[in-house]
């Protein structure tokens, strides 16, 4: 592990992402927990989407860091994963959901993910994104059952737009993580990345995309509103500001070429300060 994962350099890898925003509202424990958790997955996306290692080293990396999590649970030297104690032990964050984040980024490093079934895409969001979750509305506070279905639902939206806003960048690295059945029924051919992404019928495929994250998105908003215990600002503005960039794409369609869309920083501390508000 670098120094990188010392409170300051926790803070300066997350302070240039949209999640800062969110993040740095929360009390102090809560918030180094929070950065702890970015930390963690930023680091071990990387090593999923390194494309200058070879899948064997990649997949050596990925098996450290799962010893690295079970050496940290059994009170051991934890290497690089040594600077999640204090949120473990302050937050009791459970360890299948670390392992569930390094799953998922296995699925990348075991082989490029392309138009997989919608099981095996709801399956991946819930590694990569829902298990995050998890880990999240453990620092937030929530109580067992809303906190659960806040990460499933909300995790799964946010996937989703992410999916749908990185379509030309993954098809660069031979990736297409839109679900088989829509493509098909869109009349995509299944033949390379680049093809899929090249071709004009993948906007009514996107959109059966959009509207599964826009019914997540739903869900999750109903979770919010009911005011469940614990911090649920930084959740509502994820939702607000992704479910925002998702109409937005929308309104522009998926149809080639496409013009990748943005958080609007400026729009993110505008959404905060209503919600701030609002609370």
């Amino acid at each position: 592990m670098t120094a990188a994962t010392d409170n300051s350099g926790l803070h300066a890898q997350v302070a240039g992402s949209s999640f800062y925003a969110g993040m740095r509202i929360l009390p102090k424990p809560e918030r180094e927990g929070m950065y702890a958790i970015y930390a963690f997955c930023r680091q071990v996306d990387d090593i999923a989407d390194d494309l200058d290692g070879s899948r064997a080293e990649r997949k050596v990396a990925l098996d450290r860091w799962h010893a690295d999590i079970d050496a940290l649970y059994a009170g051991g030297d934890a290497g690089q994963a040594a600077f999640l104690r204090p949120a473990v032990d302050r937050f009791g964050l459970d360890p299948a959901d670390f392992h569930a984040v390094l799953d998922g980024m296995m699925t990348d490093v075991e082989g490029d993910v392309r138009w997989p079934s919608a099981a095996e895409l709801d399956l991946y969001c819930d590694r990569v994104a829902s298990a995050v979750g998890r880990l999240s509305v453990r620092v937030f506070g929530m109580e067992r059952e809303p906190g659960l279905a806040l990460a499933h639902h909300l995790g799964r939206a946010l996937q989703l737009t992410n999916i749908l806003r990185d379509i030309d960048e993954d098809a660069a690295i031979g990736r297409v993580y839109l679900p088989r059945e829509a493509l098909t029924a869109a009349g995509v051919a299944l033949t390379t990345p680049d093809a899929v992404a090249a071709d004009a019928r993948i906007d009514p495929a996107c959109r059966v995309v959009a509207a599964e994250a826009h019914r997540h998105f739903r869900e999750s908003d109903a979770i919010l509103a009911k005011r469940p215990r614990g911090h649920r600002i930084a959740p509502r503005l994820m939702s607000a500001a992704y479910s925002k960039l998702l109409a937005r794409m929308e309104e522009a369609g998926w149809a080639p070429p496409r013009t990748r869309v943005r958080v609007s920083k400026l729009g993110l501390l505008w959404t905060l300060a209503r919600l701030w508000i609002a609370r």
